[in-house]
């Protein structure tokens, strides 16, 4: 064979070799697949689209349970100038801020790396759209974001998936109706939880403003409807870390620490469902029983959840009662009804078991409250015998126009603490009337207390030291 021929068939062979190499060699992405990392989901790139958080209005979150096979929905809106949770019973909801900066965290998100546009991928990133009916399988749902502005219009629509491996802060992430999955940073403070929007202290009181607790001690039985009387107990506010109960029993005191953790669960108290009342059961009880709009399903609700109403307008509950005055008379009631067993959604908003379920994990408690205003907590003050110091400089006040004019001023003040606290009862009254409330385990354990709880041992006063010989 010629020198020639043999390069010629060497050269074919390599020839082939490189052809075979550039067909098995496994291909990298197209450049073309990376054209938009980097940009914003929602900001275009002339500077339009979602830019300003507060111009959103609505927040809802949608995830799916994989042990229900169902997708739960969460949403928080403004209506007429009002946040509800419309996902929950229309709660009001204390949600601009919370709402403003969960969506300052979705226009930051950028497309920071891309993996896949194969649809067959979507369930390995944990994107399926969790409303989507027509994918069988359970698994590789993500939780999709919409936030909305006015007139209902999408500003932003996001499903959030797996977190990335190796990449802390880091998930994939998919627009809805598109194939192309992302990595990105998603550092947005999201909740669905219930009490994260709600307003965290629901008695709106300070520990300052607490001056007399009272435990009405009884408890229901709910076979024979009976009610077993455990007594009553008051304890007053006598000044800082000091308080005073009468009938105390030799040798015992009021235990300041004691008071001061039941005060501390007033001002935590953690709601972690509510459910509305019956339309005539939101006002006042004796008017609703003498107008007849009180209906038989309405009391066995009730009672199913700890409550007894009785024709004279008394409500009974469970266990028993804490009355809790401030300094500016406003009277809390709250009644301690059934227990409600279970978490989640089904304590949050309910469903068809949570309220017959006896058993099970999370003792929460659903609790009555009421506010009204009690005027023996002011007592008027005196008024000026005359007001003849109106009508001299003051220069030529007697010491009766001065003691008339401190009394004067005594009395205008009873008088603006009195209509503050009149007003401050009926706005909780209102906030209160249309629901039960339900507590966590905890927070009932922190204010549901007894006498004996409330009380300690008399310490001994440490003897003085003997004088110096």
């Amino acid at each position: 064979m010629s020198e020639l021929k043999k390069t010629s068939m060497f050269g074919g062979a390599a020839i082939v070799l490189v052809v075979l190499a550039l067909l098995t060699t496994p291909r990298r992405a197209e450049p073309d697949a990376f054209f938009d990392v980097g940009q914003t989901f929602f900001v275009d790139q002339d500077g339009s689209g979602f830019t300003d958080p507060n111009s959103a209005t609505t927040l809802e979150v949608v995830e799916f349970d994989e042990d229900t096979a169902a997708a739960a929905t969460f949403r928080v809106t403004n209506r007429n100038g009002l946040w509800t949770i419309p996902s929950h019973h229309d709660y009001p909801a204390d949600g601009e801020e919370r709402l403003a900066n969960t969506a300052a965290g979705i226009i930051a998100i950028t497309k920071d790396d891309f993996r896949s546009e194969n649809v067959t991928d979507h369930e390995s990133f944990g994107v399926i759209d969790p409303l989507d009916e027509g994918v069988s399988t359970l698994r590789g749902r993500g939780r999709r974001v919409t936030f909305k502005g006015a007139s209902e219009q999408v500003l932003a629509d996001l499903i959030i998936g797996d977190p990335v491996e190796g990449r802390p802060g880091y998930r994939f992430v998919r627009v809805p109706d598109q194939s192309r999955v992302y990595a990105a940073r998603t550092d947005i403070g999201l909740s669905t939880q219930f009490n994260d929007w709600i307003e965290t202290n629901l008695l709106g009181v300070e520990r300052d403003d607490v001056k007399r607790v009272e435990l009405n001690e009884y408890q229901v039985d709910e076979r024979s409807g009976g009610v077993r009387r455990g007594g009553q107990f008051t304890v007053d506010w006598v000044e800082r870390d000091t308080w005073t109960a009468d009938d105390l029993p030799s040798g015992m005191e009021v235990d300041y620490v004691q008071m001061n953790l039941l005060v501390g669960g007033l001002m935590g108290l953690e709601i972690v469902g509510v459910r509305p009342k019956p339309e005539g059961l939101t006002g006042n009880l004796r008017q609703a029983f003498e107008a007849r709009t009180v209906t038989q399903a309405d009391l066995q609700t009730m009672q199913s959840r700890g409550f007894y109403p009785t024709q004279s307008g008394e409500m009974l509950s469970n266990e028993g009662e804490l009355l809790v005055r401030t300094d500016l008379g406003v009277l809390y009631t709250l009644r301690f009804g059934e227990i409600l067993y279970g978490s989640g959604n089904a304590i949050a908003i309910g469903d068809d078991t949570s309220d017959d379920e006896d058993t099970g994990a999370g003792e929460n408690r659903y609790v009555l409250i009421t506010a009204e205003f009690d005027a023996d907590a002011l007592p008027e003050s005196p008024q000026p015998a005359n007001r003849d110091f109106e009508n001299k400089p003051e220069g030529q006040w007697t010491d009766a126009d001065r003691e008339n004019k401190e009394a004067s001023d005594l009395h205008s003040q009873w008088e603006r603490r009195t209509e503050d606290g009149r007003q401050r009862a009926e706005e909780l009254s209102t906030r209160f009337a249309s629901w039960y409330y339900v507590v966590s385990a905890g927070s009932y354990n922190r204010v549901h207390k007894t006498r004996d709880e409330l009380l300690k041992a008399i310490e001994d006063e440490e003897p003085a030291e003997p004088p110096v010989q």
